[in-house]
């Protein structure tokens, strides 16, 4: 498939290396230009374009940039082919993307940038660490492989979006609708906490909307604590172990 990816960082970076190595044919951008990509990202086969190269003559574009941003990458969609699936992976958090009035009202989080976008989306790659992501990507088969959980309104994209999960190591989750996908936001109990396909329904079902966004704060000011303190040894798995103690 012919793929585009809008940003680079920890999650867009290895989401190209991964699908580039297996077989598509990727191109990637940032907001920097094409000279600031990393070479890692690049090591596979993924090609770096301008922003406004990325999205003409796709079949899936991936927007992996913080929520904030989104209403910015409209203009970059006007290239995009009718008939092509966009997935993205932003999150929700208004400490750093400060404070928008509909999500804070309730607002599903894909439906907002859905509405920036003028596009449907499918979400996917947004409840895992970025270390995790790094970490423990294994084939299909593995033991306790984890899951990452995939909501899309068209069952088709969703069947896509699944498949793409899968190639990057992870198992694809069919999550349900758009609609649904506040659970799978920050603060719920997949949200970054590493579990398997066989934990996930469970976990699905116990998210509580109108906790979720005060565990997702809280969670952020434990782990802004913890890496304050110059003493604490926190390991390299501390952000899903504080996520599993306050979402789970």
């Amino acid at each position: 498939m012919k793929i585009g990816i809008l940003g680079a960082g920890s999650i867009g970076g290895v989401v190209a290396q991964r699908l580039s190595a297996s077989g598509h044919q990727v191109k990637i951008a940032n907001s920097r230009g094409p000279e600031t990509i990393p070479a890692e990202v690049l090591a596979t086969g993924a090609r770096a374009v301008s922003a406004g190269e990325v999205a003409a003559d796709v079949d899936v574009l991936i927007t992996s940039v913080p929520l904030v941003r989104v209403p910015d990458l409209k203009p970059l969609l006007e290239d995009l082919p009718a008939g092509a699936v966009v997935i993205d992976t932003s999150n929700y958090y208004p400490a750093r993307d400060g404070h928008i009035e509909a999500l804070d009202r309730g607002q599903v989080e894909s439906r907002w940038v859905e509405e920036h976008l003028g596009r449907r989306v499918v979400k996917a790659w947004n409840a895992i660490t970025a270390q995790s992501f790094v970490a423990y990507a294994g084939p299909s088969g593995t033991p306790g492989r984890i899951a990452i959980p995939v909501a899309a309104d068209d069952d088709d994209e969703r069947a896509l979006g699944m498949s793409l999960v899968e190639q990057t190591g992870f198992e694809g989750f069919d999550a349900g609708s758009i609609t649904d996908s506040w659970r799978q936001q920050p603060g719920t109990p997949v949200y970054c906490t590493d579990l398997t396909a066989e934990e996930m329904p469970s976990a699905l079902g116990k998210a509580i909307a109108e906790r979720s966004p005060k565990r997702r704060d809280l969670a952020m000011h434990v782990i802004a604590e913890l890496m304050g303190d110059p003493t604490s040894e926190l390991g390299k798995d501390f952000l899903v172990r504080v996520n599993r103690l306050i979402y789970v």
